[in-house]
């Protein structure tokens, strides 16, 4: 069936209503009366399975039918399909007030296995979990009847220890313990008989089953495990299949309650650790506790699977499963020691080999991530565990940063291990360049987990680095499209361009030797001191042609929340000298971001909300970077092409160019500062004849007065000169080109904040108390906006000094 069928399918049956499906329902129930049910009855079930199954509301059923389902259920001469399909019915209505089905006394192994996922599908609630796993475990404990298989029980213990794994006693535990060391040691290595078709020329000693193979063809000559293989499989092979498919599980449910007491320093233990890989059964195996001897039996067929991988599949399934069998080999083989660490030596030097082995196959790089966490959680065991960490960490992101599974499981890896990496290893913060193509490529579904890997990357000799790649992080995503484009090209059409011969396009800028390095600093695989931004510019501007593409569109889309993560925890621990380097990087990379307008206008919002963040953590700054505010604020032209940043800085001059904040603030600064801002808003309030008048924001227009008349208060020479420019603002308002450009609301918040100023001023020593508050005030006062900056007493001293309404001087 094709996916735009099975959606018209689904869609059919979502809008199926109540008063259809009764009808429906009263069809299956006449159906299922019936002395036999057949295939009309199974397409009936079929259909009414599918119908609670699409349904995103809980669907309700005749209470005739439930209990008619039970019934066909349980019924022993029903058709095994038609059993599976009530099941799956009953599964689907969880939970269900009607059911009375139970466990107990059922010694068909299949419907204890039906019945018993119905029974677990209820939740707590309906069903006592443990009350099943009483059953299942009996089943598997005791002699099983002719015919009965153990095999479909299997799964359901498996969900009973996922739901509750105390619903096992430790008796229990041990005696399933038990069974599995068996099942997993000792399945024939014979191939099943296939059951014979019942014709007339059908001959069962002519089909003798031969033995298993392994996945390249050969005879095994070692026990059965997950990757023999058969045309048809013993009923010991598949338990044995089962067993390995639950026991991680198993172990980390049941492993470590019974550790190991024996000192692993021991003689006894360092003979333990040289074992043939692969031990053969012993009575003192057989003597062991029974956890312990699934340990030893498991940690042995986990050794055979890896064995089993380095043979050369014939197939391409068989391939795809060696490699999820080494994956889930290793782990559990990492679970095994961390339950009893005498196994640790033997599995070092196993997984040594085993990493030297499949690390430069691209195909397993999956498998690279559980050696990894092994060697991590066994530091001990491997001196050189870091030539493993930098392979992972330099090879695997920059080949198959492309691949989105394995991103995820690559990014969850270094989630889960953040805190150790940084206590263990420098490699992993000299990597992020490498982490972050993940990021830039499969952004957003990994932005959740670089939320929380972020912070273990940073510290002071980074926080710089990743700063301008955060800022860059679209541009990445651009530079990788480019280098996979020119990957896939023929050898021909790779050869490096004419140097002297501009390229047009951003594939014959990846070849051409100008931008070569610019390249080749975006797509690092480590961290490097070099400042490499003046040259990273050309190419910036090169890379905008794809600025249009989804994929980089949604990476921009991650890069403002990660930039306030930044700023957050950068505040934890930046010291003055951190703090000033990053308030001038703002300025500088306000305008060499990558060309998408509402990632620029994003950016600019947070920069400016994480500078007047960093003011407020150290107002001296103001003082200490005077040119560059000066430079910055000087500029007309940042009004309208980064107004946020602009007024958030126009803020931070008038509220800590001050003496209050640092002493090392003179007169002569404060005239600078104010020349400067006087000078702008001139530029912005000039109204000039046959002119277009520019649209800056009110907003900008009203902090920069406010920082005017603040500096003016600390320098009251000053004062003359802001009191005539504010008294002017009212004919600026009023004009008609300005009127063509603003609205109402906006010509009176100018004018209004103009009067404010202009009566506080009135009153100098009032306003110097305003606007040079002492220090333990500056330090408490909140303000949230950057135009609102005036305390309350400026209103007041606006309303003491105006007239009241109706009021005639005499």
């Amino acid at each position: 069936m094709g996916t735009a069928a099975a959606d018209s399918l689904l869609k059919q049956a979502r809008e199926v209503q109540e008063d259809e499906l009764n009808r429906f329902s009263a069809r299956v129930v006449t159906q299922l009366q019936g002395p036999e049910p057949g295939a009309e009855a199974a397409d009936c079930l079929q259909r009414l399975h599918l119908v609670l199954a699409a349904s995103k509301r809980p669907r309700q059923l005749d209470a005739q039918l439930v209990e008619l389902l039970q019934d066909v259920l349980c019924s022993p001469k029903c058709p095994e399909q038609i059993q599976l399909l009530c099941a799956a019915i009953l599964r689907e209505m969880a939970p269900c007030d009607g059911l009375r089905l139970s466990c107990h006394g059922i010694r068909d192994t299949k419907l204890l296995s039906l019945v018993s996922s119905v029974l677990l599908a209820q939740g707590e609630e309906k069903c006592e979990v443990s009350a099943v796993g009483q059953c299942i475990v009996k089943a598997l404990e005791g002699r099983l009847p002719e015919g009965q298989s153990s095999r479909y029980l299997l799964p359901i213990l498996s969900n009973v220890i996922s739901l509750s794994p105390e619903a096992l006693t430790e008796e229990q535990t041990n005696v399933i313990s038990k069974k599995m060391a068996d099942w997993l040691r000792y399945a024939s290595t014979q191939q099943g008989v296939a059951q014979p078709s019942g014709g007339f020329f059908s001959n069962p000693r002519s089909r003798q089953p031969g033995p298993v193979t392994e996945v390249d063809g050969a005879i095994a000559t070692d026990f059965f495990t997950v990757l023999s293989l058969g045309q048809h499989y013993t009923e010991d092979q598949w338990l044995n299949m089962q067993t390995f498919s639950m026991l991680r599980k198993w172990l980390l449910c049941y492993g470590s309650k019974e550790m190991n007491a024996a000192n692993s320093g021991d003689k006894s233990e360092m003979d333990r650790s040289v074992m043939p890989v692969v031990s053969t059964s012993s009575t003192s195996s057989r003597l062991l506790p029974p956890k312990e001897r699934l340990r030893e039996k498991a940690f042995e067929y986990c050794q055979r699977l890896i064995e089993q991988s380095n043979r050369q599949a014939l197939k391409k399934a068989d391939g795809d499963l060696q490699k999820a069998c080494l994956i889930e080999a290793v782990t559990i083989m990492d679970i095994i020691c961390k339950q009893d660490s005498s196994y640790v030596y033997r599995a070092a030097s196993f997984l040594k080999i085993l990493h030297g082995r499949i690390s430069g196959d691209a195909t397993y790089a999956r498998a690279l991530l559980p050696i990894a966490q092994f060697f991590l959680n066994h530091e001990m065991a491997a001196v050189d565990s870091d030539a493993i960490y930098k392979h992972l960490f330099t090879d695997i992101p920059a080949q198959l940063f492309h691949n989105s599974s394995l991103a995820f499981e690559f990014v969850l890896f270094c989630r889960d291990n953040s805190q150790l990496f940084t206590e263990s290893s420098s490699i992993f913060r000299r990597s992020f360049p490498n982490l972050f193509k993940f990021l830039a490529w499969n952004s957003p579904p990994l932005i959740a987990e670089f939320v929380d890997i972020l912070p273990f990357l940073l510290d002071a000799g980074t926080a710089i680095e990743i700063f301008h790649l955060l800022l860059d992080l679209p541009c990445l995503t651009a530079a990788l499209d480019v280098q996979m484009r020119s990957s896939s090209l023929p050898s021909s059409e790779r050869a490096a361009c004419d140097p002297a011969v501009k390229p047009a396009a951003c594939l014959e800028a990846f070849r051409n030797p100008l931008y070569r390095s610019a390249f080749q600093y975006l797509l690092r695989v480590e961290s490097l001191s070099e400042d490499f931004q003046e040259r990273l510019i050309p190419l910036r501007q090169l890379l905008g042609s794809l600025a249009s593409s989804p994929r980089i569109m949604q990476c921009a889309d991650t890069v403002p929340v990660l930039l306030e993560l930044f700023f957050s925890v950068v505040a934890e621990f930046a010291d003055a000298s951190l703090i000033n380097q990053l308030v001038v990087l703002v300025l500088q990379r306000s305008d060499q971001l990558y060309e998408i307008p509402v990632f620029k206008d994003d950016v600019h919002r947070v920069l400016s909300s994480q500078l007047v963040m960093l003011c407020k953590l150290r107002p001296a700054l103001v003082v200490e970077l005077s040119k560059e505010l000066l430079e910055f604020s000087g500029t007309v032209s940042n009004i309208q092409s980064k107004e946020p940043i602009f007024t958030h800085v126009v803020w931070a001059i008038g509220e800590y160019m001050s003496v209050s904040y640092d002493k090392r603030c003179t007169v002569e600064q404060i005239n600078r500062f104010f020349e400067t801002l006087e000078a702008v808003l001139f530029e912005v309030t000039q109204v000039r004849p046959q002119a277009s008048i520019p649209n800056y924001a009110p907003r900008a227009i009203t902090v920069l007065m406010t920082a005017l008349t603040k500096l003016a208060a600390r320098s009251q020479d000053l004062i003359p000169r802001v009191s005539l420019f504010l008294s002017k603002m009212r004919t600026f308002v009023q004009s008609p080109a300005v009127t063509s450009v603003y609205c109402e609301e906006d010509r009176e918040e100018i004018l209004t904040r103009a009067t404010e100023l202009m009566n506080l001023l009135k009153m100098p020593s009032v306003a110097q108390f305003v606007f040079t508050p002492s220090v333990d005030v500056a330090r408490t006062r909140l303000q949230k906006e950057a135009n609102d900056t005036l305390p309350s007493a400026l209103r007041i001293v606006t309303r003491l000094l105006e007239p009241a309404p109706g009021f005639v001087p005499g």
